[in-house]
């Protein structure tokens, strides 16, 4: 068995292009396409090398997202097992018919004899100088509609077996991506599978504070670790993963050792996700539970000016100071 130093050391980015590469290898009924994801290779390269490897599996498509998902699932209910980039996840909502009535309920509305094997990907959230129309962190607004799986993950080992497991799926999952993760780097386990759909997977193990994160606020949480937040207490850090289905067994399990929760993601603090594991594990732990907060962003679209967005945006110094005081409680 291979240890973890024998991995190789990849881009977020190239994980996922490596992944639409194995899974198009793997099933010959799957199709792949988007905005710009054929002959200019992807907005961002994540479908580099798919048509000269692959040919008219991987196409481009006209400038409507309704269209696209619309194919998706039509295609998907024909036999195909396509993943369709959406180039922003701002751009889902012009297409929320798609998703929330027919994607979703395709498989209930027919008592299961009508399948939809389709996985959606984007990316979101944001970088500096992006607007208010291009940096929305969404995936709370589908976490809330039966029938979808939603996968947010924050590193180049999950993003890429996250992405292999949901296109063997016969159910539609959408992945949330993050460009500002894209040329992030780490090792990543070629090859192998992770069929651990829901899974959420512990950083570091503590018994004085649960912080629970995903996405690219997992970075923010472990910086703030690392620096030294909460000196001398002892912290368990864990990465959801995935919102639906959600880890909230591995939460519950956590906080209730450590009796305080902090909860971190870069998407609105108002009804987030976050505000869904704080109500889960109040409602399961009551008074075990001692204190609770959830830090992400400001109530605010996301300002283009970068020194605006730090203003609004959670930072490393925001998660330092919530960790301080819930361990005063």
């Amino acid at each position: 068995m291979s240890s973890v130093a024998d991995y190789p050391e990849l881009s977020y980015i190239r994980a996922v292009n490596l992944a639409l590469d194995e899974s198009l290898q793997t099933h010959p009924e799957m199709i792949v396409f988007g905005e710009d994801v054929a002959i200019p290779h992807g907005p961002f390269g994540a479908t580099k090398g798919l048509l000269a490897k692959f040919g008219d599996r991987v196409f481009d498509t006209p400038i409507s997202e309704s269209a696209m998902l619309g194919a998706a699932l039509g295609s998907a209910m024909g036999g195909m097992r396509p993943v369709v980039e959406i180039m922003y996840a701002d751009f889902l909502f012009v297409a929320m018919d798609q998703i929330v009535n027919q994607i979703a309920n395709s498989s209930y509305v027919s008592r299961g004899m009508l399948k939809a094997p389709l996985v959606i990907r984007t990316q979101q959230g944001h970088t500096p100088g992006a607007c208010a129309q291009h940096s929305q962190s969404v995936e709370a607004l589908f976490a809330h509609i039966p029938g979808l799986r939603v996968a947010v993950p924050s590193t180049p080992a999950d993003v890429y077996s996250i992405l292999k497991a949901s296109i063997a799926l016969d159910d539609p999952v959408m992945v949330f991506e993050s460009r500002k993760l894209y040329p992030t780097k780490g090792q990543v386990a070629v090859g192998q599978d992770d069929s651990g759909i829901g899974i959420a997977r512990t950083i570091q193990t503590g018994d004085d504070l649960t912080v629970v994160t995903w996405g690219t606020a997992r970075a923010l949480v472990e910086e703030s670790v690392a620096s030294g937040a909460g000196a001398g207490a002892s912290i368990e850090v864990i990465d959801l993963r995935w919102i639906s289905p959600w880890d909230s067994s591995r939460v519950l399990e956590s906080v209730s050792r450590t009796g305080r929760l902090l909860v971190v993601h870069e998407a609105n603090t108002n009804a987030g996700f976050g505000a869904e594991v704080v109500s889960t594990v109040a409602e399961e732990l009551g008074s075990r539970l001692r204190a609770s907060r959830r830090i992400g962003l400001l109530g605010t679209p996301v300002p283009s000016s970068p020194a605006l967005a730090q203003a609004v945006l959670p930072t490393v110094a925001r998660v330092t100071s919530a960790i301080t005081e819930l361990l005063k409680d």
